[in-house]
């Protein structure tokens, strides 16, 4: 299996998974109501703090499985090291759930400030929200075990389908059976439990049979080997749940549910402008490294360069189509005026604050290649140090709007005042012509045509074709002008037209 074909086949599922899960939206809005899709915006939050539970394991799992196939473990002790994660990912999971499960009562009552849903209905669908978490929190062993094994193109159309009976097979219950938010998460939990059974049944498949005679048991030791590396990769990992969901688990107490829901949906549509870009890192990192290894040190910084121009024109396309028309894209999309009004502030800081991100990334791909992560611990420890107390100010005082000046603010001060040292220390020199060149020249044209673009902006009374269409020019006309500014682009469109321009001729 081809390292290209992995990494389409990864690109693909994520996107549509990314895709599927917004396009609904307006379904669930329609059929459920905002202040039920609030309790779907809690739910997407509460799973992305139980993976701190995690601690770096499943990352490990996939590392070991690859250790395995490399030669450099025997089939008993990849066995021995699964059994006791399997140990400690099911009590963990247990344990979640059930501090969950009690503690449903008191979220339902006093934590979500919850205007017109019965309390009944919250009530269940917190206790169903434990039980699903912690069975798709458990997947995820199984998951990396794959991941290791390299069956990434089964394993991205599993996620795809798994994608699409989560967010389209429970339209036709809350259609033709009921919208409570009940039937939505016992059909969350349901559809949780297949996707844990089939991938335990095709992990148990992928894996090496036993040596004759031996059993893996349960040995603590196992664990004891790889939980260094699991615990260094657990900070990080932590790090990006407190960067990424303080803001929601501050707001999800502050804003009436109705309002959380809005709030989710804002953020949840800025969030593709990161599953957009994170795929060309994963990809890109392999590649640095190994340059690195050879000590083509000339190739690696052409490459890190040229990456970035091509990420700047992608994550600027997007993220100001998402910014400049904010707005017309709520409207055209949801049909729901009030909906746009609110989210569209939300919706323009946190898409300007991700494409930021998404450029930022570039320098700990660097030290990635380069062997050396102690200048991204220390910077990360340094933004949540100064990121959690400012927005859990700025949400509580001012909201989702607060909450997004802080995630806008916080990434380009990062980004300004951070990811310059980063680059003095690791390859001097290579600063001012990354920040000029590689994003600074792409970043204005595509700004400066995305503008005039929105001046032409369609009045809120036009038809919803019209304000989709006015933002898919939007992103067509930057995404344009950034291309047209990045020597990147122009280099690679030069090489696809020459064979084509051979041909013809």
């Amino acid at each position: 299996m081809t390292l290209q074909r992995n990494i389409a086949a990864n690109l693909a599922s994520q996107v549509y998974a990314t895709l599927i899960g917004i396009l609904l939206v307006p379904l669930y809005l329609h059929y459920m109501g905002a202040e039920a899709y609030g309790l779907v915006g809690f739910f997407a939050m509460l799973q992305a703090w139980f993976s701190l539970l995690d601690i770096g394991l499943t990352p490990t799992v996939a590392r070991e499985v690859a250790r395995y196939r490399g030669g450099a473990l025997d089939a008993l002790g990849l066995w021995r090291l699964l059994r006791v994660l399997e140990l400690l990912f099911w009590s963990l999971g247990s344990v979640g759930a059930a501090a969950m499960w009690l503690a449903s009562g008191w979220i339902a009552s006093d934590w979500l400030r919850v205007e017109s849903l019965p309390q009944s209905e919250v009530l269940a669908a917190v206790q169903l929200m434990a039980l699903a978490i912690a069975l798709r929190w458990t997947a995820g062993l199984y998951r990396a075990a794959l991941t290791g094994d390299e069956r990434i193109v089964w394993l991205s159309g599993f996620n795809a389908s798994i994608a699409t009976l989560r967010f389209g097979g429970v339209l036709p219950l809350l259609i033709w059976v009921g919208a409570t938010p009940t039937l939505f998460f016992a059909y969350q939990l349901l559809i949780a439990a297949i996707e844990l059974a089939w991938l335990v049944r095709r992990a148990y498949a992928s894996l090496p049979t036993l040596p004759p005679g031996k059993r893996a048991g349960w040995q603590l030791a196992a664990l004891k080997q790889v939980l260094r590396f699991s615990l260094s990769i657990a900070f990080t990992s932590a790090v990006w749940v407190l960067v990424t969901q303080t803001d929601k688990l501050v707001l999800s107490r502050v804003l009436p549910l109705a309002e959380y829901g809005y709030f989710t949906l804002a953020v949840t549509v800025a969030g593709g402008i990161v599953t957009l870009t994170g795929p060309i890192g994963g990809a890109l990192m392999p590649r640095m490294a190994m340059l690195e290894a050879r000590g083509e040190r000339e190739h690696l910084i052409r490459v890190y360069r040229r990456a970035t121009q091509i990420v700047v024109v992608v994550a600027a396309s997007v993220a100001l189509a998402l910014a400049l028309g904010a707005e017309p894209l709520l409207l055209g999309w949801t049909g729901n005026a009030d909906l746009a009004h609110q989210a569209a502030p939300i919706l323009a800081l946190y898409a300007i604050g991700n494409g930021i991100l998404a450029v930022a990334a570039f320098p700990f791909y660097l030290q990635f290649a380069k062997g050396n992560l102690r200048l991204h611990l220390i910077g990360n420890a340094v933004f949540v140090v100064l990121l959690i107390p400012t927005v859990i100010w700025a949400a509580t005082h001012h909201g989702g709007v607060g909450a997004g000046i802080v995630w806008l603010g916080m990434n380009l001060l990062s980004f300004v005042a951070w990811l310059p040292l980063v680059h003095r220390k690791f390859e001097p020199g290579l600063n001012r012509r990354w920040y000029l060149h590689d994003i600074a020249g792409i970043a204005a044209a595509a700004a400066a045509a995305g503008y005039a673009v929105s001046l032409t902006a369609p009045p809120s009374s036009s038809p919803r074709a019209i304000q989709l269409g006015f933002v898919a020019l939007i992103a067509l006309v930057v995404g344009a002008a950034g291309a047209l500014a990045s020597s990147a682009v122009r280099e690679q469109l030069r090489t696809w037209w020459r064979p084509a321009q051979a041909q013809t001729s």
